[in-house]
């Protein structure tokens, strides 16, 4: 059609002026619909039976697990190798003498060695939301069907691979489980163990959030920052949650330097910048904010 080559001409053109091309210099990077098959593929390993269409033998797995982590680990090693090879031509990453396949076969193989840690801590994960929702009649029920449940095993997931510093991986799975879940973790938060969100829409959590053991969320929750300045970018920006803290609905606590207290009831729409002791309840009242102690 040539009422087109005008505009044809003019898009290949900004592939040269503008960039932001995937395909040069090295190892292609990772696209959402590889890091979407890989997170599919892992939740069945991690979950036997409760993604396929068909139901498995317990003798089964001792056959299906390895097919199916090699061929995940394949898939992983491409992805990861890419991505720290373009982290590498950026001077962000070092693959080492040994170059970055290497490298990123190093980095699968540690994180199938910790697949059974991330198990089980999801398994806390799941009696708290089992425990925390009088609504939930199982376990079975949550796997298959909490969206809050869903976005805690992919920040885990994602968190290994955070913590090793792989570039782009842990953003896309997060962001991948947040636009099906509307729940936003941040790879870097550290959540502690039996960690439950309830409902869930519209809770966000920072990247240098702490969250304590058995800490419950509700839906619209916002542990953020303070402060969105670029140059902050290396500060502690978000609050730190300590154990056995329930935050309710829309609440916002922001801030790097505000710590909620152990044993801390955080009511609905209350907005806190600064610290609260431990065992103390938060609400908000025609307008006020009002604490008492627990005893």
């Amino acid at each position: 059609m040539h009422m087109l080559e005008k505009s044809i001409d003019l898009l290949i053109n900004s592939y040269n002026s503008i960039g932001l091309v995937n395909h040069r210099e090295g190892e292609k990077l990772p696209s959402k619909d590889s890091i979407a098959h890989i997170l599919y593929s892992l939740d069945e390993l991690i979950f036997p039976g409760f993604r396929e269409t068909t139901g498995i033998e317990h003798t089964d797995l001792t056959l299906s697990t390895p097919e199916k982590i090699y061929h995940i680990a394949g898939e992983l090693i491409r992805d990861v190798e890419g991505s720290i090879a373009f982290s590498s031509r950026n001077g962000s990453f070092s693959c080492g003498r040994e170059g970055c396949h290497a490298a990123a076969e190093l980095i699968v193989r540690d994180f199938f060695e910790e697949l059974p840690l991330i198990r089980s801590l999801l398994a806390l994960d799941l009696q708290a939301a089992f425990r925390g929702d009088p609504a939930a009649k199982s376990t079975q029920e949550v796997i298959v069907s909490y969206p809050g449940f869903e976005a805690i095993m992919v920040y885990r997931m994602a968190h290994f691979f955070w913590t090793r510093e792989i570039p782009l991986i842990p953003r896309m799975m997060s962001e991948l489980v947040h636009g099906r879940t509307g729940i936003d973790i941040h790879p870097g938060a550290e959540i502690g163990e039996s960690f439950f969100i309830d409902h869930g829409t519209g809770v966000v959590i920072g990247e240098t959030t702490i969250i304590g053991k058995n800490v419950k969320l509700y839906q619209g929750v916002t542990l953020g920052a303070l402060s969105v300045k670029k140059e902050e970018a290396n500060k502690k920006r978000h609050p730190t949650i300590e154990d056995d803290v329930t935050i309710y609905s829309n609440a916002a606590i922001l801030g790097g330097e505000t710590v909620i207290g152990r044993g801390c009831i955080i009511g609905g729409n209350v907005w806190l910048t600064s610290s609260v002791p431990s065992n103390t309840v938060v609400y908000s009242r025609m307008g006020e904010y009002n604490e008492k102690a627990l005893k």
